[in-house]
């Protein structure tokens, strides 16, 4: 059940995204910076798309991005579905890039060194291609980093209770 809920989610990241950036244009994201409205979601996404990874697989992973594309194409402008699509699809192939060989070294090393990579190459993409400009850049970098640093930080509390609880049941 667990895996079905963290896909949906991942799922449900990139329709909700382009449809908050159709509905809201920007929001502030802290510094004087301003992204798409989307931003926060597209973080929360880069994080999901880790934990689909581990517990569905990348095959699901994949099956993921596409469904939450057609789901864009439905509910969302065209051009920002086009855009965000063209986007997900570099910004996931340079994640799995460096997700799997650091995933060896730790979890959270692997999240936070892939979703850098990652929000960087979707952030770059998108923008451009949705508006033709990197005007919002800083706002979507920043915007990112907030979602991925305190989505990264709950998983690892998270982690760590459940290892504290298996400790204790071992003792």
């Amino acid at each position: 059940m667990f895996v079905a809920v963290v896909l949906a989610a991942y799922v449900a990241t990139v329709p909700m995204a382009n449809t908050l950036v159709t509905r809201f244009g920007t929001v502030p994201v802290g510094f004087g910076y301003a992204a798409p409205a989307g931003v926060y979601v597209v973080g929360l996404a880069l994080v999901l798309r880790d934990v689909a990874r581990e517990t569905a697989g990348r095959t699901a992973v994949v099956a993921a991005i596409v469904a939450g594309t057609v789901l864009s194409w439905w509910l969302a402008d065209p051009g920002l579905a086009l855009a965000s699509a063209v986007a997900f699809a570099v910004a996931e192939s340079m994640d799995f890039a460096v997700y799997e060989p650091l995933r060896r070294r730790g979890l959270w090393l692997a999240m936070l060194a892939s979703n850098a990579v990652g929000l960087l190459a979707d952030s770059l993409i998108f923008l451009w291609l949705a508006f033709r400009s990197f005007e919002f850049l800083p706002g979507q970098l920043l915007g990112k980093a907030w979602m991925t640093l305190a989505a990264v930080t709950v998983i690892v509390l998270v982690q760590r209770r459940r290892d504290a609880q298996v400790g204790a049941v071992a003792a």
